[in-house]
């Protein structure tokens, strides 16, 4: 898919299993960001130790055609990827990753990330677009996403791209006195 954001044209697809390298090489530079620490649970220490087996399990589980998940990039013009978001699928009698169950067939998106020169262009609108689209037509009811109480910025582009705050938190257990807050868009 194709799709155009207002400093220029991106494309706008999801990843292919021979590409995790450039998967891994985006996903360690987003971990290297200064907010890191707020939109990931993952550190850049932990995700450089692990094998490229790793690496290629999770592209090819994400990447065109999967079910369970989706992992889209955007290329820009010189065909270099400059942003990526993920969206899990996520089943009714199932639990999530806090533990807590899971009542409705819903995706859930994860490890947003825009270079730093792409950011306020529309391109993470152009990525949540494709997100949802997917979400709907792999039968979600809903979509929803987490962030931290102390991101802000995330917190905001949220709300402007149509997600409301649940009113449901979860605490991280590493980091004792921080907690997620639960943002959702439902999809009729």
């Amino acid at each position: 898919m194709s799709s155009s954001a207002s400093d220029g044209t991106y494309l706008v697809r999801a990843v292919r299993a021979h590409e995790w390298a450039a998967v891994k090489a985006l996903r360690l530079e987003a971990l290297k960001d200064p907010v890191a620490h707020l939109a990931f649970l993952e550190t850049y220490a932990d995700a450089v130790t692990r094998p490229d087996s790793y690496w290629q399990q999770r592209t090819a589980g994400a990447g065109a055609g999967a079910t369970g998940a989706q992992q889209f990039i955007a290329e820009g013009p010189d065909g270099a990827w400059v942003g990526s978001v993920t969206v899990l699928m996520e089943e009714p009698g199932t639990t999530d990753w806090s533990g807590q169950p899971v009542h409705q067939r819903q995706g859930h998106v994860v490890g947003v990330y825009v270079r730093p020169e792409h950011r306020g262009s529309g391109l993470t609108e152009v990525l949540f677009d494709e997100a949802v689209r997917w979400a709907r037509q792999a039968g979600a009811e809903r979509v929803r996403l987490f962030v931290h109480e102390d991101n802000g910025r995330a917190e905001r582009f949220y709300r402007k791209a149509g997600f409301t705050f649940s009113g449901r938190t979860t605490p991280l257990p590493a980091r004792p006195g921080e907690k997620e807050l639960e943002y959702v868009r439902e999809l009729a």
